[in-house]
C-alpha cells in the first residue's frame, strides 16, 4: 500500500509553478516515525541498560562476586583502572578486563541468616 503511493507520486508530473515539497515529505514520514519508534522501543532501553552494567562495574571492590562473559565463576581480589584481579579457585588469580564482567552475583554484602520457626 504504501509503495503504491510511493509510486503513484513517483510517476506524476509536478507542473511547472509547483514545487515537490509535499510529497516528498509525505514520503519520508514514514520513515521518520519507524526511525522513532525503533529509537524508543530499543535503542533507549538498551542505553539504560549499559549506563546502569557500567556503574556496576565501577563500583566493583574486592569481595564481589561476578560471571566474565567467558562463563568463569570468580571472587574480585583487586580492582585496577583498566581490570580486575579475580579469584576463580584456592590459590589461583586472574587478572580479566573490566569489559569481561558479565554478571555481579553480589556486591559483597551478606545476605542475612534465616531465622528458623520455633
Amino acid at each position: 500500500m504504501i509503495f503504491s503511493a510511493l509510486f503513484a507520486a513517483a510517476q506524476a508530473q509536478p507542473s511547472a509553478g509547483q514545487p515537490m515539497q509535499g510529497n516528498m515529505l509525505t514520503a519520508l514520514l514514514p520513515f521518520v516515525l519507524v526511525f522513532g519508534i525503533f529509537y524508543v522501543l530499543i535503542i533507549l532501553p538498551q542505553r539504560k541498560k549499559q549506563k546502569k552494567h557500567m556503574e556496576a562495574i565501577e563500583g566493583l571492590k574486592p569481595g564481589d562476586k561476578i560471571i566474565t562473559t567467558g562463563g568463569m565463576f570468580g571472587t574480585v581480589m583487586g580492582v585496577l583502572k583498566d581490570r580486575i584481579e579475580l579469584k576463580i579457585a584456592a590459590n589461583v588469580k586472574i587478572e580479566v578486563t573490566k569489559g569481561s564482567v558479565g554478571v555481579i552475583l553480589s556486591q559483597g554484602e551478606t545476605q542475612p541468616a534465616e531465622k528458623s520457626e520455633a
